[in-house]
């Protein structure tokens, strides 16, 4: 059942009115906080775990290959959603819609305690980057860290134009470096196979076969699938998009192409510059191969790429991060001045928020909060796409500007991969994963007080003051 906040726009589409949020992003601001959010540090470690597990060419590209296949999977189901319910704060409006308020919480504060743990990790990242390139602030490290993070709250204070523009043009800056990168090793990096002696690999009909084969596939994927996470980055600005019926699915689209065109012609790069032996295990391959290709210089080359990498993906991260709490905030399920929007169409109070989670992560250890909230990560692509078969059933009149092709295939080849995915991370992380299923119990408990105080304070507004 709708929410009295939610009403129905001209293309049928499920929006909030009277929110406050501005409608003036388009399909290349989607794409852009897509790219900007998934390509960050993990294509430059994963290639490394992926050859580690399939050593042979064909199949080190071929998981990448079908990583993307899955990833077009899910976007045909999020396209569907994102344009029928086209309401700013991601995955969380599908679930609370779907299958209730608690459900919703749920995914909404994991999504956002993640956001927040990711915008720190990066920014940290940068810090250790740039005391690298710049001797001279290697004793400021924390301090770099803090003001990017700081930096991009106060250009998003100003406006989601603001915003938005920073984001498309760091994104465009990342998407065009690592396009020179990728010319530069088939340009120049033909002669690192060969002046490197190698081991060779053993042939295909030594590596492990069956059941095993089969194993290392489906972890390489696992790989692939945490890497290529964010191609859905559109679907947290809904309710911003100027025609959320037709953008938001080219957008989707849009941004999981141009993530696995990226992401395939780093890979065969990589495959071009170095032997498959100097790639497996390695955790800094790119950085390898640009060294390989650059020489002295490679090294300050791959940490400038990634340090604008990187703030592409701090600033789209501080954008989902506000746009998940205020969300929750409209809905009463969050305190409800963390809805509250300035005249530029920012959430502030939800961006001032998150800038200081993200800083006290910073200064703090939180490596074992991001731990346990990978186990919700893929919870939540789970509860979205049983969403999809959940809300084709129990509201077959909603206005789908958009229908999942391939529905119910496609959708159902996304839930068993994500159900697996789960059953994997379970299995996996014996540690963390235990703490985050106490983590759900204990949740809530803090749903039912934060929707009562909400209730009470929405309730004190409406009564007269005598």
């Amino acid at each position: 059942m709708t929410s009295s906040s939610e009403t129905t726009n001209k293309n049928g589409a499920t929006t909030r009115s009277g929110a406050g949020l501005l409608k003036v992003l388009g399909v290349w601001f989607g794409i852009s906080a897509a790219v900007g959010n998934t390509i960050a540090a993990g294509i430059v470690r994963t290639p490394g775990e992926i050859a580690q597990l399939l050593p042979v060419p064909f199949l080190f590209m071929g998981v990448w290959v079908l990583g993307g296949l899955y990833a077009l999977c899910g976007a045909s189901s999020l396209a569907e959603l994102g344009a029928a319910i086209a309401l700013s704060g991601g995955q969380y409006n599908y679930s609370r819609r779907a299958l209730g308020d608690y459900a919703g919480f749920i995914v909404g504060w994991s999504d956002w305690l993640s956001a927040c743990g990711a915008m720190a990790a990066m920014s940290i990242v940068v810090g250790e980057y740039s005391a690298k390139l710049f001797p001279v602030w290697s004793y400021g490290e924390k301090s770099i860290s803090v003001a990017a993070l700081i930096g991009f709250a106060l250009l998003q204070w100003q406006g989601v134009r603001w915003g938005s523009g920073a984001q498309l043009i760091t994104a465009a800056m990342k998407t065009l470096a690592f396009a020179v990168l990728v010319v530069a090793c088939f340009v120049a990096g033909g002669h690192g196979r060969v002046t490197i002696a190698t081991t060779s690999l053993p042939p295909l009909a030594e590596l492990n076969s069956g059941w095993p084969l089969v194993v290392a596939i489906m972890v390489g994927l696992q790989a692939v699938f945490y890497t290529t996470d964010g191609w859905d980055g559109v679907i947290y600005f809904g309710e911003e998009v100027r025609d959320p019926g037709r953008d938001v699915p080219r957008a989707i689209f849009g941004s999981v192409l141009a993530v696995m065109a990226i992401y395939l012609l780093l890979n065969a790069a990589l495959l071009y510059v170095l032997p498959m032996q100097e790639i497996c295990g390695n955790k800094f391959a790119l950085g390898t191969a640009t060294q390989r290709i650059f020489g002295p210089y490679g090294d300050p080359v791959i940490r400038s790429i990634m340090i604008i990498s990187l703030l592409s993906a701090i600033n789209a991260n501080q954008l989902f991060c506000s746009r998940v709490l205020y969300s929750m905030s409209s809905d009463g399920l969050f305190f409800r001045p963390m809805g509250r929007v300035n005249k530029g169409g920012t959430p502030v109070m939800a961006l001032l928020l998150s800038t200081v989670v993200g800083i006290a992560f910073i200064l703090g250890s939180f490596e074992r909060v991001i731990a346990m909230l990978s186990f919700f990560f893929v919870a939540n692509y789970t509860l979205s796409y049983t969403s999809l078969f959940i809300l084709r059933r129990k509201e077959p009149q909603m206005v789908r500007p958009y229908l999942a092709w391939g529905y119910p295939w496609t959708t159902g080849i996304a839930l068993f991969g994500s159900l697996l995915f789960l059953v994997g991370s379970i299995a996996t992380d014996r540690e963390n994963a235990p703490i985050a299923l106490a983590m759900l119990v204990a949740s809530y408990p803090l749903f039912l007080i934060l929707k009562g105080m909400s209730k009470r304070a929405a309730t004190c507004t409406r009564e007269p003051h005598h």
